[in-house]
């Protein structure tokens, strides 16, 4: 189904839900999956977000779910008005447009990440298992396994020898073994500049989904080594300290030792940044985006930063090193 005929029984929805009202219906936003928002205007001025999540690709069950977890925990996320979850229809409401991405600076950082991290302490209090999917080890590999097809051999048109790919796979294992160790609580998945929006309260949590139940500092790895805005380490371990002092005090199960639970964040960094090299790959290669191809420089930039630092992941960084002068030319270098 063409994303016209999509919008046409979209508008045909809405109009259901406000009869007799001449509704203004423009493009809020799209993601990288084949999820789109739109922004509904009423006569007054009053807006609402609707969300096309086309079957059988999307399912918003998901969406109504977490949305009604996180909603319980305190977080400020949007309110269902309406749902047609067979034929892939929300309107929810809206949270404005302007994102962290769009005003974060030197000056208001502290304040908004401070915000974000006691947002983010608030879900994880709820947190119990055998509500959302396991995050567990299978998964966790499945989405680094996405660097090296679509990344190493899709991107880079790079073949790896046979000891390259043994060794990559023992990282794997070694990040893996940290990652699965951490305490579990809900996982946003995506916490960072993009799908945080500032709000009363703030922030607006969006894009919230592909909740998982998985290793705790995997959302801090997203919001601190966020693939579309960077910071100097110094103001990111300020910020992640100040949040394992609030966790502990919320009574969250972080590790006792700041120095611990700082490896089980880097880690995990590592485990995304190989994920989103990958994803941020295959949607330029397979789905025609190349919108996330500027942001690939810094996702690596963290990679390499981590890989460099510890030991157990020096066959990586080795890696990195011999692949770097075979990235190919499109507007941006490594």
């Amino acid at each position: 189904m063409t994303a016209d005929v999509r919008l046409a029984l979209l508008s045909e929805w809405l109009r259901e839900q406000f009869p007799g009202f001449d509704l203004d219906i423009r493009p809020a936003s799209a993601d990288a999956s084949f999820r789109r928002y739109f922004r509904i205007t009423l006569p007054d001025g009053a807006t609402h977000i609707a969300m096309d999540a086309p079957p059988p690709q999307e399912d918003c069950r998901p969406f109504v779910a977490v949305q009604t977890l996180f909603a319980g925990a305190g977080a400020h996320v949007p309110a269902v008005r309406a749902q047609d979850l067979q034929r892939g229809f929300l309107l929810l409401s809206d949270l404005g447009s302007t994102t962290y991405l769009d005003v974060l600076d030197g000056e208001n950082a502290a304040a908004l990440y401070f915000d974000a991290t006691t947002a983010l302490v608030d879900i994880q209090r709820a947190s119990r298992p055998g509500v959302l999917p396991e995050y567990d080890r299978d998964r966790l590999l499945a989405e680094m396994e996405l660097f090296p097809v679509w990344y190493i051999g899709r991107h880079l048109t790079a073949v790896m020898s046979d000891a390259e790919t043994t060794a990559l796979y023992e990282v794997f294992d070694r990040i893996l073994d940290v990652n699965t160790a951490e305490p579990q609580v809900f996982v946003h998945r995506d916490y960072h500049s993009r799908n945080l929006m500032v709000t009363h309260p703030n922030p607006g949590v969006l894009d919230f989904q592909d909740a998982v139940y998985g290793p705790i500092s995997y959302d801090l790895a997203s919001l601190f080594k966020d693939a579309y805005i960077a910071w100097d380490e110094e103001r990111t371990l300020d910020w992640l300290i100040r949040y394992w002092q609030d966790a502990r005090r919320a009574g969250l199960p972080v590790r006792a030792n700041f120095a611990d639970f700082h490896r089980d964040y880097e880690f995990m960094g590592a485990q995304r940044h190989l994920k989103v090299l990958g994803i941020f790959a295959r949607l330029y290669h397979r789905d025609g985006k190349d919108g996330y191809l500027k942001d690939m420089p810094r996702v690596m930039k963290h990679l390499r930063a981590t890989a460099q630092r510890y030991r157990e992941l020096a066959p990586l960084a080795h890696l990195l090193d011999r692949l770097e002068g075979s990235a190919p030319q499109v507007g941006y270098t490594f």
